[in-house]
């Protein structure tokens, strides 16, 4: 390998720190015009349960129920100052999306910076501008500036490239950013370490230590942003990597120079591993969906990453089509990914041989290799075969070498030109990315036509038009999914849903029973089973699968509510009010768990209660015309016929064609004197159910009341 390079200091710090605020500034701008469409996202996919379903981001005290994570399959799990981060947001904008976005462009800002940083001292480093190899023994003020505006090139074709929407706009990948901007921290603060010796702009060497007082700061704050990236995601395991082969590559002699002149740091570095060790354990795998023990073979996932790291290379540099979920597609065999195979193993040949000859190339080369690796080898994660996130760190190689090239060939002032118009194109195709992350519709729609063989893309996007009341599509998506991925549990259980909604309970039954089959601790689709046992008169067998569901997800308000209903049906009322009771606790604003209490209690002869709780269900859905009806009820009952008069409007309301409302409506009404509004009422009855006998009596009845001596007084 060639010897290191020695980084002389400027002759004169000022037009330095000019170019460093006047880059700041031009990629600070850059950067906020490219996202300034993104900060009106919704919160899509994995972010729905990291945000908006997460309970430990609830609160910033006490400050360590921030960092205690109970679920394992959580993005966050195990990346404890990830879920930190969105408590803070939490903190200012609860779930409006602002904060959140705000947050991650910063993020991403400050590692294009750090970037900056690192390409510029590597640049000068490696003499790449001077004609020379890296040992070369001045660097005058030419290169410097070539050294300059290379950096700011590259961090800036970085920065905008639209490849990294992903980590930027998707917002809890913020665990990839933010461990990208800890990682790029630890190599640059590594970087000024070695660089800084006693007064630099005087030239002074520092006394005592090596690198003096300031470069052992830089040291600390090297290994301690290398403990903050563990802390955010696995990829930083390969950071100390990274620092020791530029360490041997630009600056010591050899990697057991380098290991003696800087023990201590390597020693900090090597202890930050204990604590990702120790992060990643207690996540059990991420609940199953990553590791050896995970539904994808080692060997299968390895040649899977052969075509997802080509496809990457491709993004680098042709970023389109952009693809939010690539799905889950592994590949069968070796030969289904020969080229790709030949290619890597080329690629990694020319890493090794430029390591010895050409540095810098060489660095980048292992830069994409080592930052991938994690990620995109052996390890497998199950849920994401490939994934452009993943791109984050690893883009910074390809575009470094891009712009390297194009300033050896063109020079500075031409190459700074090309690689401008080359950030304004990237710029304004992140800018049109962003819009597709929106809302959620947009985004799944993007990827089902990009991606028309991803099952769960169809899956998502059935189940928004879902959440939309569109069951017609919906369960068009479901099938598709179906047809291509047949044992696809989620896919089952929501055209299980579909089928339910739409009246054919047998159907939906089956594909209940089949995501069941599939998945036995799928508690969801036992309740739903259950709903279907218990509308057919199989109560018992519905409670067995409720019970199933509860023992599975005991933090299930919807459980214990369905539990209670068929216990209610069983008459075994205490029983039903304890699971009511424990859904309440659970999920105080559960309008039909108040309401499903209340009607038990009623049962039960505790009106004063149940009335409670009807008003409670009330105020928390207002149109809740069962409710109405229901507290309408127990006032007549307990002779208070103005309200039940109002109880029963407000029922009908919500629900005109409510014949037993109106019925007991005209009732009241009677009862009250008011003869001709109760005919009204029956008579609007009859409208409804003509022929009715109790109806057509209820008539007769207040008409013979009108006519009566008594009722014309």
């Amino acid at each position: 390998m060639s010897s290191p390079a020695v980084i002389d200091p400027p002759a004169s710090p000022e037009p330095s720190r000019r170019f460093l605020a006047a880059a700041a500034i031009i990629i600070v701008s850059a950067a906020v015009a490219a996202w300034s469409g993104s900060f009106t996202g919704a919160l899509v996919f994995d972010d729905v349960p990291v945000i908006a379903g997460n309970p430990s981001i609830r609160s910033l005290w006490p400050p360590w129920e921030s960092f205690l994570i109970r679920r394992a399959d959580l993005t966050v799990s195990g990346r404890p100052l990830v879920n930190f981060s969105f408590a803070l947001n939490y903190a200012i904008s609860a779930e409006a999306v602002w904060s959140y976005h705000a947050a991650n462009l910063l993020i991403h800002i400050l590692a294009g910076l750090a970037l900056l940083g690192i390409l510029r001292r590597t640049a000068a480093a490696a003499g790449l501008f001077a004609g020379g190899r890296a040992g070369t023994e001045s660097v005058p003020t030419a290169q410097t500036s070539a050294s300059d505006l290379f950096a700011l090139s590259g961090a800036l074709l970085w920065t905008l490239h639209p490849v990294q929407t992903e980590s930027v706009t998707y917002l809890v990948q913020r665990v990839e950013s933010l461990m990208g901007l800890f990682f790029l921290l630890t190599l640059y603060c590594f970087i000024r370490g070695t660089t800084t010796t006693g007064n630099l702009e005087a030239g002074e060497p520092a006394k005592g230590s090596p690198c003096g007082l300031r470069g052992n700061i830089w040291f600390i704050l090297s290994i301690a942003t290398c403990f903050l990236g563990m802390a955010c995601k696995e990829v930083m395991s390969v950071a100390p990597v990274v620092v020791l082969l530029y360490d041997r590559l630009f600056l010591a002699r050899s990697f057991r120079a380098a290991l003696r002149r800087r023990s201590w740091v390597y020693a900090g570095f090597a202890a930050s591993w204990i604590l990702l060790a120790a992060l990643a354990s207690s996540t059990a795998g991420r609940g199953g969906s990553a590791g050896f023990g995970s539904a994808v073979a080692p060997w299968v996932y390895a040649l899977t990453q052969c075509r997802a790291v080509v496809h990457y290379l491709r993004l680098a540099f042709w970023p389109h089509p952009l693809v939010f979920d690539y799905g889950l597609d592994v590949v069968d065999g070796p030969l289904a990914v020969l080229p790709q195979i030949l290619l890597l193993a080329a690629l990694a040949a020319a890493t090794l041989r430029a390591l010895r000859r050409w540095p810098a190339a060489g660095f980048a080369g292992a830069w994409w290799f080592l930052t991938l690796a994690p990620s995109s080898s052996l390890v497998p994660v199950a849920t994401q075969t490939m994934a452009e996130h993943r791109l984050y760190l690893a883009l910074a190689a390809p575009v470094a070498l891009a712009a390297a090239g194009i300033f050896r060939l063109l020079g500075p002032r031409r190459g700074t030109a090309l690689c401008t118009l080359l950030a304004l194109l990237l710029a304004a195709a992140t800018f049109a990315r962003n819009a597709a992350y929106r809302d959620e519709s947009t985004l799944w729609t993007d990827t089902v036509r990009k991606c028309p063989g991803n099952a769960r893309a169809h899956s998502n996007l059935g189940s928004l038009w879902l959440k939309q009341g569109n069951l017609t599509e919906a369960g068009r998506c479901f099938s598709e999914a179906l047809r291509l991925q047949p044992h696809y549990a989620s896919a089952h259980y929501n055209l299980g849903i579909v089928l339910a909604r739409t009246r054919q309970p047998e159907a939906a039954a089956a594909h209940f029973t089949e995501a069941l089959r599939i998945e036995p601790d799928f508690a969801d689709a036992r309740v739903n089973l259950g709903l279907i046992l218990a509308r057919q008169g199989r109560l018992p067998e519905a409670v067995a699968q409720y019970e199933e569901a509860l023992r599975l997800q005991p933090a299930s308000a919807d459980a214990h509510v369905a539990l209670g209903l068929a216990l209610g049906q069983l008459d075994r009322l205490p029983e039903a009010v304890g699971h009511f009771e424990s859904a309440l606790r659970l999920d105080p604003g559960l309008a039909a768990a108040h309401r499903s209490l209340a009607d038990v209690l009623a049962q039960m002869g505790d009106t004063g209660a149940a009335a409670l709780h009807y008003s409670e269900a009330l105020r928390i859905e207002p149109g809740d015309s069962a409710a109405h009806y229901a507290l309408g009820n127990l006032h007549a009952a307990a002779g208070r016929f103005a309200e039940a008069v109002d109880e029963y409007r407000a029922a009908l309301r919500t629900a005109p064609d409510d014949t037993a409302a109106r019925t007991n409506l005209g009732n009241a009404l009677l009862v009250s004197g008011r003869v001709d509004e109760a005919i009204a009422e029956y008579q609007e009855v009859l409208r409804l159910r003509p022929g009715d006998p109790s109806a057509r009596e209820n008539l007769e009845q207040a008409r013979a009341l009108r006519a009566s001596p008594a009722a014309n007084r």
